[in-house]
């Protein structure tokens, strides 16, 4: 019942069952599955429930990093299956703001799709090589936002 098979293929699906009341912590969960005819797989999660639904980021970066004239922006997140807010601003070392990127994701799981860069500032001009700041700000539908700074590298 909580079984739904990939769009033209049938080896493939996603199991979607929710998880109610656990206790703050670390968990394990154990599912094995079986096909048609009687194969079967196993595999084990480990996943810890937080204390707080507060909005949080991980693993924020850009690719490739560095880069010359395309880079992506990705995080993860623990706001699963909602719309989050998304800003993007990249600054010089000096702290001149150079680039602003306002987009809205989707998002399914926890990993947000990649935000594309053209290596570009405002006006449409290419931005000379260097070290760059760049602050990813998300917020989500409840108001609550998150930031994360990193550096970029462009090479011409």
């Amino acid at each position: 019942d909580y079984y739904q098979a990939d769009m033209d293929d049938y080896t493939r699906g996603t199991v979607r069952f929710s998880l109610r009341n656990l206790t703050v912590g670390e968990h394990s969960l154990k599912m094995k599955v079986w096909d048609v005819a009687n194969n079967s797989a196993e595999t084990e999660l480990d996943f810890v429930v937080a204390e707080s639904a507060e909005l949080a980021l991980d693993h924020v970066f850009n690719y490739p990093n560095p880069f010359t004239t395309y880079t992506e922006f990705w995080f993860e997140h623990n706001q699963p299956c909602c719309g989050l807010d998304v800003q993007i601003q990249i600054f010089t070392v000096t702290g001149k703001l150079i680039k602003t990127i306002q987009t809205t994701v989707e998002t399914s799981g926890f990993r947000a799709d990649p935000i594309p860069w053209d290596g570009k500032d405002d006006f449409g001009d290419s931005i000379g090589k260097g070290v760059y700041l760049y602050i990813l700000k998300v917020k989500n539908s409840s108001g609550q936002y998150c930031q994360k700074t990193e550096k970029l590298v462009i090479l011409k």
